[in-house]
């Protein structure tokens, strides 16, 4: 009898698999692509900055060199004082290439299925690992926190801005506490969007390859034209959160010292 569909599907790895140790400390597939991917961002960035000039370059040269003014403006008109966000244009610059250079190695053909170690992918992206995005939002959130208590002045001063009234008021006292706890949720919110964002496009592209057969190519081209756009719309959706988190203290801590001036 002729089927049409077949008895099993696409094989679909969700979690990251442990390929070698380090003395004690195992080592991922996704994490092991990580580091190659860092390994070639830093080469590549390196050979980039060797061939800016004055005269704007073309091809690859200049795809980087408007990445790198479209950031700066992201910064710049999220901060009220330039100067102050010239400080941190270095962080979110590497924060968002080091996003988008990730998502969109998922693409390549060389990840996944296409090698193996012990019956397990030997490269899986990094940001399709729950741990590897959740490790990015916590030193994100972190750093942003540390600068934020640094330009408000103080951990006292920082808390302040949750409460916008008297704290001895209880419904700004509970508003204060509602917007502390949902402050706190933000790791998550970050670490989850870009993880399930990168890993439902791998599982949609796996299953339309599977579906395709010999016709693999053709059948999951438009969706991997797709996730090209979607990668890369994650990476400055991370960026641009992270960003907007910071200004907002900042813009708030440089109001209050206009006013007491």
């Amino acid at each position: 009898m002729f089927k049409i569909f077949a008895n099993s599907g696409p094989v679909v790895y969700v979690s990251p698999k442990v390929i070698f140790h380090l003395g004690n400390i195992p080592i991922t597939n996704s994490i092991f692509y990580g580091w190659l991917v860092f390994i070639f961002l830093i080469s590549f960035l390196i050979y980039v900055a060797h061939r800016v000039k004055i005269k704007p370059a073309r091809g690859i040269i200049q795809l980087i060199e408007y990445a790198f003014e479209f950031i700066i403006n992201l910064i710049n008109t999220s901060f009220e004082d330039k100067n102050k966000a010239k400080k941190y244009q270095p962080y979110f610059i590497t924060l968002f290439l080091i996003i988008l250079i990730n998502n969109e190695f998922e693409l390549f053909p060389f990840a996944g299925e296409a090698l193996k170690s012990m019956g397990w992918p030997l490269l899986r992206p990094f940001t399709a690992d729950l741990n590897a995005t959740f490790a990015m939002a916590a030193v994100t959130m972190g750093y942003v926190y540390y600068s934020s208590v640094k330009e408000s002045g103080g951990f006292r001063k920082y808390l302040g801005h949750f409460f916008v009234g008297s704290p001895f008021n209880p419904l700004y006292l509970i508003i204060g506490l509602l917007e502390m706890i949902t402050d706190l949720t933000r790791v998550f919110s970050l670490s989850l969007r870009l993880f399930l964002n990168v890993t439902i496009g791998e599982i949609v592209i796996g299953v339309f390859s599977y579906l395709g057969h010999i016709l693999a190519p053709v059948s999951a081209l438009p969706f991997s034209l797709i996730e090209v756009f979607i990668m890369a719309l994650q990476a400055y959706i991370f960026t641009v959160l992270s960003v907007m988190y910071l200004a907002i203290v900042v813009n708030h801590a440089s109001d209050k010292e206009v006013q007491t001036a």
